[in-house]
């Protein structure tokens, strides 16, 4: 029950942090490619709901390593995103103003927040007992 409390918490902190940076994304705007949209849906908005309902059920194992590996997946690609590949999705290309002051500290919030989440997943792997194996 606490593994799925803290999951669900955090899913909703998460989900809150990247729709502002994706806010600012629009605003600005900052365009993203087909892949790079796909990923965000599909890795860092809809996996981590998936785990957080899973977090509630028989299959809390299986939450766990979905919110452990999307977490993951995010960290990667906000660090390499916003801070490695020099492109237009890179902090140092937008204006430290308005809509870009919000970019550039939502980038990095969603950073460090998805670096807790891969924690946080870590922690509900460990906190949650493994199925004996039937012979």
């Amino acid at each position: 029950m606490k593994v799925a409390q803290a999951g669900i918490a955090f899913v909703v902190l998460h989900a809150i942090a990247h729709a502002l940076h994706g806010l600012a994304h629009v605003k600005i705007p900052v365009p993203l490619s087909l892949l790079q949209s796909s990923f965000i849906v599909a890795v860092i908005f809809l996996t981590p709901i998936i785990a957080a309902v899973l977090l509630w059920t028989k299959f809390d194992r299986l939450g766990n390593w979905l919110l452990l590996s999307s977490m993951a997946g995010a960290v990667l690609f906000g660090i390499y995103n916003h801070l490695i590949a020099i492109s237009p999705d890179h902090v140092s290309q937008v204006s430290f103003t308005s809509w870009g002051l919000l970019f550039q500290i939502t980038a990095i919030l969603t950073s460090i927040f998805d670096g807790l989440g891969c924690w946080i997943g870590l922690w509900a792997l460990k906190s949650t007992p493994k199925l004996e194996e039937v012979s």
